[in-house]
């Protein structure tokens, strides 16, 4: 039996990666051919980030029952010793395997040091399973810290062709060779590439008993709902999905909006001194390497709801949405607004898969890859509130079948990913 270790936030953090890495570690137990251990950060970023990163809502405790997954909380960003002390620890697991959620660029220091470690002194398989290869908000320190992040690896995972290329790009003194599974033989001296997909999310499935006509009655939406759902970013592109929803509205009074998720960097409490300070140091390091562009301090975008006068038409509920209530919102709702500037694959549009719910893109990273416009979707040109208001429209006049959705994501269930992991059941691309 293989020891595999999965190494990326635990079931007590908030987001998409958390509930990533736990839904791998189930998926990977549950062959019955490997013993799973997480290894998990204590603290994932710099202690000056003016964000709560921690899920405080979420029953996160049930999400590993009846499983023998041992997590282990050990990595701080801001104590070097314990990227050492997690090396050590995951050395003397001795595992076959040492699976790294690489999704943010800043984690390039601690993450690349610990697989290097683990690479020079273990006989274990490094592999990062890559989330994106090019930060969205485009820091000028981003390349420095995805080339010491994801240098030292074995085999690399990809959901995406576009993220293949990505990292050919980066390190285009390497030889990668794109295999659709692990056992598959490469050319020595080339590093596997595996492609794979971002798969269904298991732990969010619709309630069968759920009364969705009395939940749209005291959520006040109306008979078409059109949903944003997750961290508000600015990447998500909400500005132009409330824009668009806007002209849509004029036509139609049988539609509405649900926003449903909180905003990112709106987590602490203002008034306190510490928070006050951790934003001014921070702002102060952002101003000097990100673009002014990617910057998101003044990011407001439901600040459009009562300016377009929509409050009647959009349901706002900005918090952190737990895990047991995620199928509320996705059951009340006939699309998914995904009208990205920027994106890699999508945990949201992975969550919409498990509730067959039509996907709303706009033609930018993996999306028209995964949505087939006019099967599973409707694509809409990015930056275009007109195409995206067509989009929405296109949803209540020529509405996609559900049916088409199950059929789109059948394969990508977590059971198959875990098979190419592992090496089982694949066949060459």
């Amino acid at each position: 039996m293989k020891r595999i270790v999965c190494f990326g936030p635990g079931p007590m953090f908030k987001g998409g990666i958390a509930n990533y890495n736990t839904s791998l570690a189930k998926a990977l137990a549950r062959t019955g051919e490997a013993e799973v251990h997480i290894v998990s950060w204590t603290s994932q970023y710099p202690a000056i980030i003016p964000r709560d990163f921690l899920d405080r809502k979420s029953r996160t405790e049930s999400l590993l029952e009846g499983t023998n997954i041992s997590v282990h909380y050990l990595t701080n960003y801001n104590r070097p010793l314990s990227w050492y002390r997690t090396y050590r620890f995951i050395k003397k697991l001795n595992p076959h395997l040492v699976i790294f959620q690489w999704a943010i660029a800043i984690q390039g220091l601690p993450m690349g040091r610990i697989a290097r470690w683990l690479c020079r002194n273990t006989k274990a398989e490094v592999i990062f399973d890559l989330h994106f290869v090019q930060q969205k908000e485009g820091s000028r320190l981003d390349r420095w810290f995805t080339r010491i992040g994801i240098k030292h690896a074995h085999t690399y995972i990809v959901h995406s062709i576009k993220t293949a290329r990505e990292l050919a790009a980066f390190f285009p003194t390497r030889t990668f060779t794109l295999v659709d599974n692990r056992s598959q033989v490469v050319t020595k001296g080339n590093r596997k590439v595996i492609r794979l997909f971002h798969p269904v999310y298991d732990m969010f499935k619709p309630d069968p008993n759920f009364d969705v006509e009395a939940a749209k009655r005291q959520m006040n939406l109306r008979k078409y709902v059109f949903l944003f759902f997750g961290f508000i970013r600015k990447y998500k592109g909400l500005h132009n999905a409330i824009r668009a929803f806007h002209i849509l509205a004029s036509e139609r009074d049988d539609v509405s909006m649900l926003i449903a998720g909180e905003s990112f960097w709106e987590t602490l409490d203002a008034r306190r001194f510490t928070t006050r300070l951790k934003r001014v140091i921070f702002g102060a390091l952002k101003s000097m390497f990100l673009n002014k562009e990617s910057d998101e301090r003044d990011y407001r975008p439901l600040e459009l709801v009562a300016k377009l006068g929509l409050q009647d038409r959009v349901t706002i509920i900005n918090e952190f949405i737990p895990n047991e209530d995620v199928h509320k919102y996705f059951q009340v709702s006939d699309a998914i607004l995904l009208f990205y500037e920027t994106a890699t694959p999508s945990g949201v549009e992975s969550i919409a898969y498990n509730f067959r719910m039509p996907i709303l893109a706009t033609c930018v990273g993996h999306f028209p890859d995964t949505v087939k416009d006019g099967y599973n979707g409707y694509l809409a040109a990015p930056n275009d509130i007109e195409s995206m208001a067509g989009a929405m429209r296109k949803a209540i006049e020529k509405p996609i079948p559900r049916e088409n959705v199950a059929e789109t994501s059948r394969k990508m269930s977590w059971d198959n990913y875990a098979r190419a992991v592992l090496g089982a059941n694949g066949t060459s691309v």
